[in-house]
């Protein structure tokens, strides 16, 4: 029988990371972002980023966590990122968000893992260590052309906020709803 934890990332899971969050990328997202744009990412580029996100943090409140899959072996098998709320968890000529509140600015299961509760074991561990940290609520923007990022946010009780913005990706209008919780 499989079963599955979650841990803080250390630097040696960076590019590891960055693979599935590749992966992931030019499977699920497909047909939501410019084949162009994928098609351009670096995968080593990619790692150092998350390289200095899990070692150099903007605050201790950020964090990236990891997902595993142990079986006959152990996995490395999604990842969740998030902190306190920032220019990037706002729409459009949106003033800044409360103090007490959590961004998700990443949490992705590569598909082949996909249905297994990583997904879930990473929410969770991201909204305790949220609770931790006096925060109240939490956001997260979802593409509009990704229902399997919504459904699963959905089914653990985020909802429409409201709020919406499009991403510029290579002259490309991406658009996305913002979903939020109370924690």
């Amino acid at each position: 029988m499989a079963t599955g934890y979650v841990r803080p990332a250390r630097p040696e899971d960076a590019g590891e990371i960055a693979r599935i969050q590749l992966s992931t990328w030019r499977t699920a997202y497909r047909r939501v972002l410019p084949a162009r744009a994928l098609d351009r990412l670096d995968e080593a580029w990619m790692a150092d980023q998350w390289r200095a996100a899990i070692e150099a943090p903007p605050s201790p409140r950020h964090r990236v966590l990891v997902a595993f899959e142990q079986a006959e072996s152990t996995y490395l098998v999604g990842f969740a990122a998030s902190g306190p709320a920032d220019e990037q968890a706002l729409a459009p000529d949106e003033p800044p968000l409360a103090a007490d509140v959590a961004a998700v600015t990443d949490l992705l299961v590569e598909p082949r893992w996909g249905r297994r509760g990583h997904g879930s074991r990473l929410l969770a561990a991201s909204v305790d260590l949220w609770r931790e940290d006096a925060l109240a609520t939490a956001v997260a923007w979802v593409y509009d052309g990704d229902p399997a990022s919504r459904k699963f946010l959905g089914s653990a009780g985020w909802e429409p906020d409201g709020a919406t913005r499009a991403l510029d990706v290579d002259d490309q209008l991406i658009p996305q709803h913002r979903l939020h919780t109370s924690l």
